[in-house]
C-alpha cells in the first residue's frame, strides 16, 4: 500500500479545505497520514478514519530557529517513516517540507500553492522571506515533483524565479465545493438586504475596506441593510485586534459576528458577498462557497480574487483599497433586485462548471497516480 503523507500547517484548514482529498485518496487504497499542527482539532481527524501527527509549525511566525526546527521535524519525519508520496499544503509547508522531502530522499512530492500569503509581500522584508526563493530553488530541483496552482499569477512568479519548470505546473481552481450540499439557493426577498465577508479578520483581507464602504453608504441605507463581518481573530502579523473590530462595528448596521460554524446558513441567509480583499490570494474557498450558493460577489480584481468574478456577470470586481468603488458596486446592487437575482444565477453556473470537488478530487489523485512508484 502507498504512504501517503498531506502536510497541512494547522488542522482547521485541513478539515475546510482537504479533508475531502484525503478521504478519497484512503478509499482508492493510499494508507493516509495527516501531518499538521494540532489546534484541538486531532480527535475529529481521527474519527474520520485518518492518522494524524503534530506538526510543530507557527504558520505565520519568522523566528529562524522555529523554521528550521520544522524543518528538521520533517526531515527526521520522512527518514523514519519512509512515505511514499508527501503532499505540502501551503508556502510554508512547501518551503520547508520540499526541502526536508529532498534530503531526505522521498519518492514524490507534490505542492499545492494556495496563495503565497506574506512571504511575497512587498511589505514584507524578513531573513525567511530574502532567502525564500533560493530554497526553493533547490528543494524543487528533483525528479517526481508537481506542483499544483490556483491562480496564473503564482504560476508565473515561480516560473519567472526558476523555482519550477512549466512541466512540473497543473492548475486547478481552488479546493472544490461540494455542490449538493453548497446548492443554489434563491435570496430571500424579506428584511433588510444583508452583505456578507467571511474571512480570518486580517486587514489585507479588506475588513476596512468593507466597513469604510458602509459608513459612507450609512446615511442613505442604515435601515435597509447590515453589514454582516463573519471570521475570527488570528495570529497574522497583520491580524486585527478584537478592540478595533468593536470600535468599527455598532451591532446593528455593521455586526462583527466572530467564528462561525453556520457559515453556509450565512451565506443561504445573505443577499451579496463582498470581500474586498488585497492579501496575496490563492483562489478564496469563502468566494467559491458564494458562487455555489449563487449569491453576487463583489470582490478586487487582484490575485485570486478575481479568479472566482466575471466583471459584471456574476458581480464585480473593484480595484484594492477602494471603499468608494465599493460603495458605488454595493449600491448599484441595493437598489437593483432582478440584477442580485441574475448575478446570483450566473454566479452558480460558474461554480458548476469550474468549483465541483468531484473535479478537484479526480485531478488530485491523477497526479498521485502520475508520481507514485510504478
Amino acid at each position: 500500500m502507498m504512504k501517503l503523507f498531506i502536510v497541512v500547517n494547522v488542522d482547521w484548514f485541513f478539515l475546510s479545505h482537504r479533508k475531502n482529498i484525503a478521504l478519497r485518496a484512503q478509499e482508492v487504497g493510499y494508507d493516509v497520514t495527516i501531518v499538521t499542527k494540532d489546534t484541538g482539532q486531532k480527535q475529529n481527524i481521527e474519527a474520520l478514519g485518518l492518522k494524524m501527527i503534530d506538526l510543530p509549525m507557527n504558520r505565520s511566525g519568522q523566528n529562524i530557529i522555529e523554521e528550521l526546527y520544522t524543518c528538521w521535524f520533517l526531515y527526521r519525519l520522512y527518514c523514519r517513516e519512509r512515505p511514499d508520496l508527501v503532499h505540502h499544503v501551503g508556502l510554508k509547508t512547501i518551503l520547508w517540507g520540499t526541502l526536508a522531502a529532498k534530503l531526505s530522499k522521498v519518492y514524490g512530492v507534490v505542492n499545492a500553492v494556495s496563495g503565497l500569503g506574506i512571504f511575497f509581500s512587498e511589505e514584507n522584508r524578513s531573513l525567511v522571506s530574502e532567502f525564500l526563493p533560493k530554497v526553493l530553488r533547490f528543494s524543487h530541483q528533483r525528479k517526481n515533483i508537481a506542483t499544483i496552482f490556483q491562480n496564473k499569477e503564482d504560476k508565473g512568479l515561480f516560473l519567472k524565479n526558476g523555482i519550477v519548470k512549466e512541466e512540473q505546473t497543473f492548475m486547478i481552481k481552488g479546493s472544490g465545493v461540494d455542490l449538493n450540499q453548497y446548492c443554489y439557493t434563491p435570496e430571500s426577498s424579506d428584511g433588510k438586504v444583508k452583505i456578507l465577508l467571511t474571512a480570518r479578520m486580517i486587514v489585507e483581507k479588506g475588513v476596512f475596506v468593507l466597513t469604510e464602504a458602509a459608513l459612507k453608504l450609512k446615511e442613505q441605507y442604515v435601515d435597509k441593510v447590515e453589514f454582516l463581518l463573519c471570521g475570527g481573530l488570528d495570529d497574522n502579523p497583520k491580524a486585527i485586534k478584537e478592540e478595533e473590530l468593536k470600535a468599527v462595528c455598532d451591532g446593528e448596521y455593521i455586526q462583527w459576528l466572530g467564528y462561525r460554524t453556520d457559515v453556509l446558513e450565512l451565506l443561504k441567509s445573505c443577499n451579496i458577498v463582498a470581500f474586498p480583499s488585497f492579501y496575496k490570494e490563492g483562489l478564496p474557498k469563502s468566494l467559491i462557497e458564494a458562487a455555489a450558493v449563487g449569491r453576487p460577489i463583489v470582490t478586487t480584481n487582484s490575485i485570486g480574487c478575481k479568479e472566482a468574478v466575471v466583471d459584471g456577470y456574476n458581480g464585480f470586481l473593484i480595484p484594492v483599497k477602494d471603499s468608494d468603488a465599493l460603495a458605488e458596486k454595493l449600491k448599484i446592487l441595493f437598489e437593483d433586485d432582478c440584477l442580485r437575482q441574475t448575478m446570483g444565477c450566473n454566479s452558480r453556473i460558474l461554480a458548476e462548471k469550474n468549483f465541483s470537488i468531484e473535479n478537484v478530487i479526480q485531478k488530485h489523485l491523477e497526479i498521485y497516480n502520475q508520481l507514485s512508484k510504478t
